[in-house]
């Protein structure tokens, strides 16, 4: 099997933001010092060293880059200063670009300008929206004398436009993570036949590294307060997003619920987190004194930026919504609408919270080649019969 050389896979890498990965040396270092590394996945060296010998096609079936949780101590005991944690999310962001067809993650990922245009199309298209509706049932419509959130913009058609939409993102997301698992399990499909049993049978290491988030435990974190803060982070997103997709029926009414009220609780719970943890990520990205926030790409700062745009959007409606402020409320809703629609679709299939998805699905993948590898060699090690 031939092995095919590109020389410009690391001026390509680069872009995404590679920082000095030329000075890497292969001392192994990196690997040595990883909590997460195994002989299996002895990254990052691997990944770099893919890298430097421009072997993309190596580069595109690992799944190493989603194995390692930036962590930063193999760049603090970097002797050549190459940023081999920055290296590893580069390569994250490479890849996601890569398994996303469209060429809209490579444009996300490469371009500012792009980023800029894909949110102020959701802007403008959201404004225009709310203008040609009222502008067809008529503007005397509106009510202004006390807040009427479901006249001014009714719940079953904005559920079913969200409904349109997720769906459109969720088959985005859906071919994308097909294209992951196909380049992760091509060597190994093409030398052993995986049965369906086993991909059934080993599925619960997605769903435990989905729902614990326990990687992050496991990544030198002493305290266990990054593993907790991403937990938080990931169980607020999950509790907003069934609250405006599948629930927004629900979610978004005109009454006015007691406090303990699951439609109150669940949408404060989901708020607070999310409040939290991108204010501390925000932070942390501008103060740069952790490892992980020294070089901050600008998609590093979309995802946060979205969250918290949309949690004091939406606190700002509740508050609104209970002054009985009516213009105040509508003005805010439309603004809340645009950040979490720009949110969707530029995170859903191609941005940062692709990794909630590909990570679990590294670890689910990987376990499923383990145990092809130990189906395939168990016959081979059983003893020969007698006649």
């Amino acid at each position: 099997m031939s092995t095919r050389v590109d020389p410009i896979l690391l001026d390509e890498i680069k872009d995404y933001g590679a920082i000095n990965p030329e000075a890497c040396f292969n001392c192994g270092n990196c690997t040595a010092i990883c909590p997460l590394t195994t002989d299996d996945h002895p990254f990052p060296r691997s990944t770099i060293r893919q890298l430097q010998m421009g072997l993309r096609d190596q580069l595109l079936e690992s799944a190493d880059p989603w194995m390692c949780y930036y962590c930063g101590d193999c760049t603090r005991t970097c002797p050549k200063g190459a940023e081999p944690a920055e290296t590893m999310m580069a390569a994250r962001r490479w890849l996601t670009a890569q398994y996303d067809g469209s060429g809209l993650g490579a444009k996300l990922y490469t371009s500012e300008r792009a980023v800029f245009r894909l949110v102020a199309r959701y802007v403008v298209l959201t404004l225009v929206a709310f203008i040609v509706y009222h502008a067809l049932t008529g503007f005397d419509r509106i009510v202004t004398d006390r807040v009427e959130l479901n006249t001014f913009a009714p719940v079953m058609l904005v559920w079913a436009f969200v409904l349109v939409h997720f769906a459109f993102l969720g088959f985005r997301l859906g071919k994308n993570t097909l294209n992951m698992a196909n380049r992760v399990m091509r060597s190994t499909s093409e030398q052993v036949k995986i049965p369906l049993s086993v991909y059934v049978s080993e599925f619960k290491a997605f769903v435990t590294h989905f729902v614990t988030q326990k990687r992050w435990r496991d990544c030198n974190d002493v305290d266990h307060s990054r593993w907790l803060k991403h937990l938080l982070l990931v169980s607020g997103y999950v509790t907003m997003l069934v609250l405006i997709v599948p629930l927004l029926w629900w979610f978004q009414t005109d009454n006015i619920y007691p406090v303990y009220h699951p439609q109150r609780w669940l949408g404060y719970y989901a708020t607070i987190v999310l409040l939290f943890a991108s204010v501390e990520i925000l932070i942390g990205r501008y103060r740069r004194r952790e490892e992980l926030h020294r070089f901050s790409h600008p998609t590093d700062w979309l995802f946060p930026t979205f969250i918290l745009v949309s949690s004091v959007t939406g606190i700002l409606v509740h508050i609104f919504r209970y002054a009985g402020w009516a213009w105040p409320t509508y003005i805010m809703y439309v603004v809340h609408l645009m950040a979490v629609l720009a949110m969707l679709d530029t995170e859903v299939g191609i941005g940062k919270w692709t990794h909630m998805i590909y990570r679990p699905l590294a670890m689910y993948l990987d376990a499923v080649k383990k145990r092809a590898r130990q189906e395939k060699s168990a016959p081979e090690l059983a003893p020969a019969g007698t006649d």
